[in-house]
């Protein structure tokens, strides 16, 4: 097996009237993130990552945000996207590790609900995606509660021509 590593970063604006969507789960809170789709910056974010792994265009690529027949897309339909491009290289995802930057609302309570429903649209292990959360120490839009930002990263193995020869 080859690995890869790939890095994806998303950021959106807190907004009123709009659902907070982060991994697919609905959180409890006063303001949701502003964007063309549901605007989930964590599955954005893990979706970028795969992506760079394997070496393919962001999620702006097969996502425009241009296209009004996809405005208000569940991201998981984004994942999937993903999911479908490493399935169509022969390749597995090994793990996904990311990190919340928000000031609010509290993230750990939902991550394993989020967790979950990431590992049904990647057929990837629930322990195998790692969620964590920080603040931004009241520094920036972030920390001024103006937005939300997530830093993911994927590792894919893909088969050698070798092991395919097996």
């Amino acid at each position: 097996m080859r690995y890869r590593n790939g890095i994806g970063y998303d950021v959106h604006r807190l907004v009123e009237g709009r659902p907070l969507v982060l991994g697919g789960i609905v959180i409890p809170f006063e303001k949701g993130l502003d964007g063309h789709s549901d605007a989930d910056v964590l599955s954005h974010a893990i979706a970028d990552a795969i992506l760079g792994a394997l070496g393919e265009p962001d999620i702006g690529f097969w996502f425009p945000p241009t296209d009004e027949t996809i405005e208000g897309i569940s991201s998981m339909k984004i994942l999937k996207k993903a999911q479908d491009l490493v399935e169509g290289k022969r390749a597995f995802i090994e793990n996904i590790d990311s990190t919340v930057i928000a000031e609010a609302p509290k993230i750990l309570p939902y991550a394993d609900q989020m967790r979950r429903k990431i590992s049904s649209v990647l057929s990837l292990p629930a322990e195998d995606i790692g969620i964590k959360a920080t603040t931004n120490e009241e520094m920036g839009f972030v920390g001024r509660g103006e937005g939300i930002a997530v830093i993911a990263i994927a590792t894919i193995a893909f088969p050698d021509v070798e092991d395919e020869r097996r």
